[in-house]
């Protein structure tokens, strides 16, 4: 503010001295057209040869004399000297309008006098007219006006540093209290809020915009430690089963079965793996822009088809099989099988028992079905990939009639539908179907995994993607299970240009990814 008005006083600075010699040149400008247009109307005069004696001027302030080639007298006004020309003759040009300034000693006056000359013509006898004004009245009015400014500047300058201190104060003092509330949440690192004045200016704007980062900083800064918190508390889980499992061992000594502690160890050091490296790529996820894939990975085609046939392949159960879905419209000669959706594959019951299912059973294969390691039965429309335990749920993949592409990264892709198929035969009851439908005309290809298990409310379908979120029904803490898996699948179809939602199988849950299409893999 002080260099504001340092600077405001610089210019009325130079504005009183611009206005003091436009003033001056104003009025010396007014004298010489008064003095012009008396001597203008003694010298028709003597062009007239009507020149009385004396001269008639009107007013106190004008002296006039009429003066020949010798620089005699022929005439002047009632006060002029008779005697000497206001103007000695070798000063006269004798052409031409001219102006000069005298002492005013030699008229009698005080301060300097001007003095115009006009030509003119007397008896044919070439003579001068010289009207003579005083500018005493000049000075004054100039000395007044610089007096005037003199006492009034730095009253001025004053005042409006008084007006601009208390406008920039009023104007600064949001922004004060702003820093104010600033460094108290600062100071005692804590959430907190800006005061928002109530002027709508930018102020108020800042503070409001101000404030909403504050929110989005506290809401961070919350979800930080509510991750951190949930990361200490399940690393610390498998770590605690690891050293309880070694003091009971170490207390029994020579009874301990070592084998057995061995295999308890080595479960839960891989979850203990699973569980960092889960941390792990969520922390590079947030690191990274989304929508660049290329960061995480080489972005290339992929066929849904055979993607969810290999990672379905990974759940043996009592028929984990590849079922050929037609569109429609498609057409598969006489003997073609009707298209198979999720439902349907998921309402078909399950088998019986073991021996109906079991590979290499011959006669226990169904038509339609070609099991791994036996040979392929009368129609190729499903194909086994492996078998287990009665207990485990079959998974079953719905594959369109053709080849169906999407753009991604292949690791990515696995790690999603992974993370989905794990998550659901871990909660179903009989049965996992793996579908995918292509776009017909869209940009994106549908790919869903259902599961006939207790299902997920639909209060909570968008809170289970958030880190750490486990259900108390059904969907709790299991199986090694840390509540990052579906937190996973969403960023990374996120970053892919997908969707991902969950929806009703009635009974169950239906996991509904959109992945971009590829319109030409070649």
């Amino acid at each position: 503010m002080v260099l504001g008005v340092a600077g405001l006083s610089v210019g009325l600075a130079l504005g009183g001295v611009v206005l003091l010699v436009a003033l001056g040149w104003t009025l010396q400008r007014t004298v010489d057209e008064e003095a012009f247009r008396t001597a203008d109307a003694v010298a028709r005069l003597a062009g007239e040869n009507a020149l009385p004696d004396p001269l008639p001027v009107a007013g106190g302030q004008l002296r006039v004399q009429v003066v020949d080639s010798a620089g005699r007298i022929r005439a002047a006004s009632i006060d002029a000297d008779r005697l000497v020309p206001m103007v000695r003759p070798d000063q006269l040009t004798g052409t031409g309008r001219q102006r000069t300034v005298v002492p005013g000693q030699r008229l009698g006056w005080e301060g300097p006098v001007r003095v115009v000359a006009v030509p003119a013509r007397s008896a044919g006898e070439p003579v001068t007219v010289l009207v003579g004004r005083s500018t005493v009245d000049v000075r004054h009015a100039t000395q007044a006006a610089r007096t005037v400014l003199l006492v009034a500047f730095p009253l001025l300058v004053g005042l409006l540093a008084v007006v601009a201190w208390r406008v920039v104060g009023a104007t600064l003092r949001p922004v004060e209290a702003l820093r104010s509330g600033a460094a108290e949440i600062t100071g005692r690192d804590a959430a907190g809020r800006l005061p928002v004045p109530a002027s709508q200016d930018e102020i108020h704007r800042l503070a409001v915009t101000l404030n909403d980062m504050l929110d989005r900083v506290a809401a961070a800064r919350a979800r930080q430690r509510s991750f951190l918190a949930d990361a200490a508390h399940e690393l610390r889980s498998p770590l605690t089963n690891m050293r309880t499992e070694l003091e009971v061992a170490q207390r029994l000594g020579d009874r301990t079965d070592w084998p057995a502690v061995a295999a308890d160890l080595l479960t839960d050091t891989e979850r203990l793996g699973r569980l960092v490296d889960d941390l792990l790529l969520l922390a590079r996820l947030d690191e990274q822009p989304a929508q660049q894939v290329d960061h995480l990975g080489a972005a290339e085609p992929v066929e849904l088809g055979a993607l969810l046939t290999e990672v379905a392949a990974r759940w043996p159960g009592p028929t984990s099989a590849a079922v050929p879905a037609l569109l429609p419209g498609d057409s598969g000669g006489a003997a073609a099988e009707p298209a198979v959706s999720p439902q349907a594959a998921l309402a078909a019951d399950p088998p019986s028992s073991p021996e109906s299912t079991a590979v290499g059973a011959g006669s226990a294969v169904s038509p339609g079905v070609t099991a791994v390691g036996s040979e392929p039965a009368v129609s190729p429309g499903v194909t086994a990939v492996g078998s287990g335990p009665a207990v485990s749920p079959q998974v079953t993949v719905v594959t369109a009639a053709g080849p169906v592409w999407t753009v991604g990264v292949p690791d990515e892709l696995r790690r999603v539908l992974g993370n989905l198929v794990d998550n659901a035969v871990r909660h179903a009851r009989t049965r996992v179907v793996l579908a995918v439908e292509p776009t017909v005309d869209g940009a994106y290809h549908l790919v869903t995994v259902t599961d006939d298990g207790p299902g997920i409310p639909v209060a909570d379908r968008e809170r289970v993607f958030r880190r750490f979120t486990r259900l108390d029904e059904g969907r709790a803490r299991d199986a090694g299970g840390a509540g990052l898996g579906l937190a996973i699948v969403r960023e990374l179809v996120r970053r892919g240009g997908g969707t991902v939602d969950l929806d009703d199988a009635h009974p169950g849950l239906t996991v509904r990814l959109h992945l971009p299409v590829l319109p030409d893999p070649d």
